[in-house]
Formats: structure tokens, C-alpha cells, sequence
């Protein structure tokens, strides 16, 4: 499994957001991580990612645990899409994607050609080869997206993490996005986890959901998860039916 949680606890400073929480995600999957506002996960995102404590328990990553880890090993292991805007004046989308490869060059930070490689073939695969000389701060949110996930693909790990990646996009943006990324977890078998509070996206793109419903997380099969109450619960007692025709939710 590609990432472990095992009877991991996380707190906010005296609020426990997950207690004695085990989950497995597998690679080659796309799982949305979905649940309230202030329930905890950009904070579960930013453990898994290193960036955050652990009140207990441990995270393992590809096998390994992740306290475990060096700096280097976990860059060469994990990649972190962050929900901030970007918007970088002076420096061109491949600058910008070549930034993944830090954890490879040599000691003064040259790229080489397989590095140069990398980076022309991470903006191709999320469709953005046209714009390599363009700066970012001349392209749209979902252009800029797309730059950072090249730059997270570069950065050549078996895991990737977004917090929130269609937050500041219109509908149609959305499901292309989270279309390239469950296109990336198939074809590169990257293990992709994404906080989200599109739910339609959620069950209808991808192979799982987590949910999380203080201090619990829930782990399950997309369709499985439909039909498990959980959605009812967090929507207060509200009916979820999924329509596959339009691959959209109603609540009753």
C-alpha cells in the first residue's frame, strides 16, 4: 500500500480532529478526501505529507514509515499540491515544473537532460507543453493548476497529495481537472489523494472516498461509500442518491 495510517491520532491544539484512525490507500487509485470545513483535512494532508505533527500512531508511505524518512527520502517519495494560488511574475511554467526535480539534481542544483526530460514530459502529460515560456501570472486558475501538478509529476513520487485543487475553478474546470487526475493515477500509477468539496466529483471520478466525521474517517469504494449512511450523517440525516446518468448527488 502505498499509504497506511496506523491508529494515527491528530489533534488541532486541544481539539482532537482523528483518534486511533487505520486506513490503506492503494496506488494507482484517486481518492477524494471529503468531510466538513475545520474537520481536518488540509491538517491529515499535511501529516501524510510530513509537514505536520502526529499526536500518535504512525504513517507509513510506500512501505516505509514516515518519521522515519530523511528530508530527501520523503521528496523523492511524497509531492504536496497546496490549495494557495500561485502566481509567479518572473519565472516560466517549466521554471516553475523544474522546481519538482530539486530533490535529484546534483549539489548545485543543475538540471541534466534526463531532468530537462522530466520536466518537458510532466507539462505534456497535463497538457500544458504550449505555455512552457510562458510566466503564470498571464494564465488562468486552472492553467495554473495544471502547472503544479506538472511540477508535483517532476517531482517524480509515488504519492501525490492536493488540498483542495478545484477550489478556485468553474464547473466545467473541475471535472477536467479531476479528470487529468484520475487519468495520472491509471496510466503513471500514482497513488493521488485530494481534499474536495465537489461531492458529484468525488463519486463519480473517483475510486474512493474518505470521509472524515470527527474523529472518525471512513475509507470506502466510491460506490460503496453511496450507500453506506455516512453521507446521510454528515448532511445531517439528509437522503444521498447518486445518479449515474448525470453523474451528479441529490440530497432529499
Amino acid at each position: 500500500m502505498s499509504i497506511r495510517l496506523d491508529h494515527i491520532t491528530l489533534a488541532y491544539g486541544s481539539r482532537t480532529l482523528l483518534a486511533d484512525t487505520c486506513a490503506e490507500i492503494a496506488p494507482g487509485s484517486l481518492t477524494a478526501l471529503i468531510g466538513r470545513n475545520g474537520t481536518g483535512k488540509s491538517t491529515l494532508l499535511r501529516a501524510v505529507a510530513g509537514l505536520g505533527p502526529v499526536t500518535a500512531g504512525r504513517i507509513e508511505l510506500c512501505g516505509h514509515t514516515l518519521a522515519g524518512m530523511t528530508p530527501r527520502q520523503r521528496a523523492e517519495t511524497v509531492s504536496f499540491v497546496t490549495t494557495d494560488k500561485v502566481r509567479i511574475a518572473n519565472l516560466a511554467c517549466e521554471d516553475v515544473v523544474a522546481l519538482g526535480r530539486a530533490p535529484y539534481t546534483n549539489w548545485i542544483g543543475r538540471m541534466q537532460e534526463e531532468d530537462r526530460a522530466v520536466v518537458e514530459r510532466s507539462l505534456q502529460l497535463v497538457g500544458m507543453s504550449a505555455f512552457a515560456r510562458k510566466t503564470m501570472d498571464r494564465m488562468s486558475d486552472g492553467e495554473c493548476q495544471r502547472v503544479m501538478i506538472a511540477r508535483a509529476l517532476a517531482q517524480d513520487t509515488p504519492i501525490i497529495l492536493l488540498d483542495e485543487p478545484t477550489a478556485f475553478l468553474d464547473l466545467p474546470n473541475r471535472y477536467e481537472l479531476a479528470t487529468l487526475l484520475r487519468r495520472l493515477s491509471r496510466d503513471e500509477r500514482k497513488c493521488v489523494l485530494f481534499s474536495t468539496h465537489d461531492l458529484d466529483i468525488a463519486l463519480s471520478l473517483c475510486d474512493a472516498v474518505a470521509l472524515i466525521d470527527t474523529p472518525q474517517l471512513h475509507l470506502l469504494p466510491a460506490d460503496e461509500m453511496v450507500s453506506s449512511g455516512y453521507l446521510e450523517r454528515l448532511f445531517s440525516g439528509r437522503s444521498a442518491q447518486f445518479d449515474p446518468a448525470t453523474r451528479s448527488v441529490r440530497l432529499r
